[in-house]
């Protein structure tokens, strides 16, 4: 299902964002990212200034979805799970994820999972109606909860239909990370969906380079622009997930 999209290259994928604040930050962006050679672009669109404006929005996920053969992930993410201060209601973001979804090539969309449960279905069935993808995603950017909050967001993802499950957690110890993998590998084998994992952070930057062996299918680098702690440069990224899958194989 997931490989499809992209070419039915193996995971992990490695997608990195825009955040510019308007178009012609995208521009530049997408000039330096697309040579990088990325499976995935997410496009953060809680980043641009217009995102109140309908068309401009549709215009530029138009653009970035024309200027590469590279999917493309859509993303406004929540004030309250890391993402920019808009002016956007909730249902104006549902309203806007839609219209990108019936509007634009944009493969895939991005949704938290603690979203009203009108909201996510609305999305799932629009989604649905026009062959997208639906990521529903949690983030924690204060710490890692227990094991059993996390894998509870994950089957709560599944329960909603999503096409993949995301978890973006902060660790506060080492023991956190290693805690995360744990889980992601238990997610993998639970779940009837693929999964993405990360712990974020310097800390937890190990997760972005090892986690495709525990089962998580994307990972995010940084092309030019972070978007979350913890991200390491796409091309040293891939160089070290290509040195780990050499020296233990397919391992999961």
């Amino acid at each position: 299902m997931t490989a499809e999209l992209f070419h039915n290259k193996k995971p992990p994928y490695i997608c990195t964002a825009l955040t510019g604040k308007n178009k012609e930050e995208i521009r530049d962006e997408l000039k330096a990212i697309i040579p990088k050679r990325p499976d995935l672009i997410e496009w953060r669109a809680d980043f641009f200034e217009e995102i109140h404006a309908v068309d401009s929005v549709l215009a530029i996920a138009k653009e970035i979805a024309t200027a590469s053969k590279i999917p493309i992930l859509f993303t406004i993410r929540s004030e309250k799970e890391g993402g920019e201060k808009i002016l956007l209601t909730d249902e104006e973001k549902v309203h806007l994820l839609s219209e990108i979804c019936k509007s634009t090539d944009v493969a895939i969309i991005d949704f938290e999972v603690s979203n009203e449960p009108e909201h996510i279905r609305e999305l799932r069935s629009n989604s649905k109606k026009h062959n997208k993808k639906l990521i529903l995603s949690y983030h924690n950017f204060d710490f890692t909860p227990e094991s059993s909050e996390i894998m509870k967001r994950a089957f709560k993802a599944e329960f909603y239909g999503a096409d993949i499950a995301k978890v973006a957690v902060m660790p506060k110890t080492k023991e956190d990370v290693l805690r995360l993998l744990t889980i992601t590998k238990e997610a993998d084998d639970a779940l009837t969906i693929p999964i993405v994992t990360m712990s974020m952070g310097q800390m937890g930057s190990l997760s972005r380079i090892i986690g495709w062996a525990y089962g998580s299918i994307i990972t995010f680098g940084l092309g030019v622009q972070s978007s979350a702690p913890g991200q390491v440069p796409i091309d040293s990224l891939r160089q070290m997930i290509e040195m780990a899958q050499e020296t233990v194989g397919e391992w999961k």
